[in-house]
């Protein structure tokens, strides 16, 4: 529940920028109701808002979203029966959903994968809908602090995750890696390539 809130501020954020970027009212509610990923969303009307190309936009979009990658083949023994089935059930697998549902043991609950998805689904949605209909009433979400959730929200996904000596280098590599290339790469290249950090786990078999 704290996480959907976070969500649903963040959504607002969204709308708001999205509005301010000339997108009207409903393609910002089809956009996170189709695409639900709100960083790559943020990448693609941000980029449009400063007068990017669209080509630029769905680049960047195309390289924060290749995270996804990784993620889906680390849960994907969970998912059992028709490919159509299987592929409607992944849409719910976002960061947050999937950081959740990371087992003390090892593995994945697939239960909390989807039941969070379930319920992050509707919370950007809606948020993206407050934030483009009554954006006008909340001004710059800044000022509200709303730019302050997203980063926030990963920072307490992370938290838990960072037990042990290698993800203790791994997490400050990975963050380091990234600070260091937003001023130079385009948008979506630097967590990519923040990615490699995850190599210090890395053992041959």
């Amino acid at each position: 529940m704290p996480i959907g809130i976070a969500v649903l501020a963040f959504g607002v954020s969204f709308g708001v920028l999205a509005r301010t970027a000339g997108m009207g009212v409903w393609a910002p509610i089809a956009m996170s109701a189709t695409t639900f990923a709100g960083s790559a969303q943020f990448a693609a009307v941000s980029i449009l808002h400063t007068g990017g190309s669209v080509a630029a936009a769905i680049a960047a979009a195309s390289l924060l979203n290749a995270r996804y990658v990784p993620i889906s083949i680390s849960v994907a023994r969970l998912f059992r029966g028709p490919i159509l089935g299987r592929l409607v059930r992944s849409q719910l697998i976002v960061d947050e959903s999937w950081a959740v549902s990371v087992r003390p043991e090892g593995g994945f609950d697939l239960r909390l994968l989807l039941g969070a998805g379930l319920l992050l689904y509707p919370c950007w949605v809606a948020g993206t809908a407050v934030g483009v209909v009554g954006g006008g009433l909340l001004g710059d979400p800044r000022r509200l602090g709303l730019d302050a959730a997203f980063p926030a929200l990963f920072l307490a996904l992370l938290a838990p995750q960072v037990r042990g000596r290698t993800p203790l280098v791994a997490a400050p590599l990975g963050g380091a890696i990234a600070l260091a290339l937003v001023p130079l790469a385009p948008p979506g290249v630097p967590i990519v390539v923040a990615s490699l950090a995850c190599l210090v786990g890395w053992t041959r078999p």
